[in-house]
């Protein structure tokens, strides 16, 4: 385990220290699955009562990014901010590659990407219980969810979002009830026409997904230049699409000047990052983090300070939409 003094700022921008500890890996035995599910816990170090954000990694050119040892720069910060974060290795991850190549489900594990989430919930107890200092906690009633690009993709489907099984042609819904709100990342968009760039084909289970009946409330959060053109030509209003296609509640956060690594969330000063700011990277952690304490705890007025904070004004970092 690993302590870390993680800085964050208040929305008053004065510097708070909170100590944030880090553990992993916590090994979960899943029966039928090519490997262990292998998880990263962050949590604070003190503080009772403490809600469960869950955080699915994506895909990318980076070999450890795409595991549970990617997300630093998001996962201290929330951390500090009072949740418990678990990042899983999903079986994409490049980590694994060597050992899952020729498993059923490969190389797009849409399914198990999912039900890894679910996983992690019906053992929750025996992670609460490994991590030192985390027994007694938890609030495991309390479960939020955040995927960022093919993580945005998969926290889609816990969320309820409809997908096309490319094995039966029906339609398949993965919806995980126990998460209550979700934050999609950069997550991809529509399928169909749009659907047409020169990736498209090699990942056609991307376009596959159904947002209209993606009900739970998220927070759907798109780079204003996050242009993906290996996808798509529809441009950056294709990442705002679970936003635009699902039923309410919803709220759409474009982040002015970000790319698809909206700051550098995926790792300190990774090279993939082309447009690295530090100073996006804190506020979408503040924004995130309010939003679902707010969702989480009904009443609270983290969202609207925050949104107050840092989307109005002259220093705004984004805009913000809902309905």
């Amino acid at each position: 385990m690993s302590t870390s003094t993680s800085t964050t700022t208040d929305l008053a921008d004065t510097p708070v220290p909170v100590p944030v500890l880090s553990y992993s890996p916590v090994v979960l035995p899943v029966p039928g699955r090519p490997v262990d599910l292998q998880v990263r816990v962050t949590a604070p170090a003190t503080g009772t009562d403490l809600p469960v954000l869950l955080l699915s990694h994506g895909h990318g050119p980076s070999h450890h990014l795409s595991s549970l040892n990617g997300y630093a720069p998001l996962a201290q910060q929330w951390a500090a901010l009072g949740f418990v974060v678990v990042q899983p290795t999903h079986l994409t991850s490049r980590t694994l590659s060597h050992l899952v190549a020729d498993a059923p489900g490969a190389p797009d594990f849409w399914r198990s990407r999912a039900e890894d989430m679910s996983h992690v919930l019906d053992r929750l107890d025996v992670i609460e219980r490994t991590v030192p200092g985390l027994a007694g906690r938890v609030d495991g009633a309390k479960v939020a969810l955040a995927g960022h690009s093919l993580g945005g993709f998969t926290a889609a489907l816990l969320l309820g979002a409809g997908i096309v099984d490319p094995d039966t042609g029906k339609v398949v819904h993965l919806a995980e009830p126990r998460i209550t709100a979700g934050v999609l990342l950069a997550a991809p968009g529509r399928g169909g026409d749009v659907f047409n760039g020169p990736l498209a084909a090699q990942w056609p289970i991307i376009g596959a997904v159904d947002f209209t009946t993606m009900t739970t409330p998220a927070l759907v959060v798109a780079g204003e230049k996050d242009d993906s053109r290996h996808f798509t030509d529809m441009g950056p209003d294709w990442h705002a699409d679970p936003y635009t296609l699902a039923p309410g509640p919803k709220t759409l956060l474009t982040l002015f000047d970000a790319e698809h690594g909206l700051g550098g969330i995926a790792g300190y000063d990774a090279a993939e990052t082309t447009d690295e700011n530090p100073a996006t990277v804190t506020a979408l952690a503040h924004l995130t983090a309010a939003y679902l304490r707010t969702q989480l705890h009904p009443g609270d007025n983290a969202w609207p300070t925050a949104t107050d904070s840092l989307t109005t004004g002259p220093t705004a970092v984004g805009r913000v939409a809902s309905k």
